[in-house]
């Protein structure tokens, strides 16, 4: 699997959209708090249609795509920083282009990782008040205001899912990505979690409360695989590339009349 051309992204991360979430941006509040005018409403769809075709403009040539989730809580001195980055690395090695959700942390780590081993590094960033801002290892970003429309981009592009520890914004993307391999709205690829000792006690809630209850098929858990090796998550996303290796080859290119880059 060889790289994306090298003029898919730009070297420099573009100056984008203002990261924070400011006291006079009323529509993300807005958003969910009942029912407004009509004319509010379609304003709103407008709203939410050119934030989908602007992440489609900067995102539909980035090439094979693998998401990395997690924290963005814990620093570089932390066990699972160093784990992020090296995975980050062996993704890039592998010519996948490595996405996260652009923020500090374990984000950062894995997409430092990427830039270290020359591969491609991009970043699905939103806006919020704290704890989230464009990392410094990122190629190119796109800023969202709706979490909705920033998980899509982050499934759209992807042919594997690995998530390390985080808290509920972690665990959202994770149920996100898999409920849509259940539910066969994506093809069924590979969702692996990252650090055992931490994710054991969902896994065992999965399989003692879920599948007892029948919330769940019995072998619903198995849509995703544990592991603290990143030699594994390496195996598993080369064998998820080669077999998505022919809508790979046979993605859109660009149209130059319509300025996409």
């Amino acid at each position: 699997m060889t790289n994306p051309p090298t003029d898919d992204l730009a070297k420099v991360a573009p100056s984008d959209v203002p990261w924070a979430l400011t006291a006079s941006d009323k529509h993300e509040r807005a958003f969910l708090a009942g029912p407004a005018s009509r004319l509010q409403e379609l304003a709103r769809v407008f709203r939410i249609a050119v934030e989908c075709i602007r992440g489609f403009r900067r995102l539909h040539f980035v090439g094979p795509c693998v998401t990395v989730f997690g924290s963005a809580r814990f620093g570089e001195a932390h066990p699972y920083y160093a784990l992020a980055r090296e995975v980050g690395g062996r993704l890039a090695k592998l010519g996948a282009t490595v996405m996260t959700g652009g923020g500090p942390g374990l984000m950062e780590a894995a997409n430092r990782g990427a830039r270290e081993h020359g591969g491609y590094s991009i970043g699905c960033n939103i806006r919020l008040p704290v704890e989230q801002r464009p990392n410094p290892y990122l190629d190119r970003w796109v800023t969202f205001r709706y979490f909705f429309i920033r998980k899509m981009m982050l499934v759209k592009y992807s042919y594997a899912f690995v998530v390390l520890p985080g808290g509920f914004g972690t665990l959202d993307e994770l149920f996100e990505a898999v409920t849509l391999v259940q539910t066969k709205k994506i093809e069924s690829f590979p969702v692996i979690l990252m650090g055992t000792a931490y994710w054991a006690p969902l896994i065992a809630f999965m399989r003692e409360t879920l599948v007892r209850a029948g919330t769940v098929g019995p072998q619903d858990p198995d849509l995703i695989t544990i592991t603290d090796s990143p030699e594994q998550v390496e195996t598993i996303v080369r064998k998820a590339l080669y077999q998505s290796r022919l809508a790979i080859a046979t993605r859109p290119g660009r149209i130059r009349l319509l300025a996409e880059s």
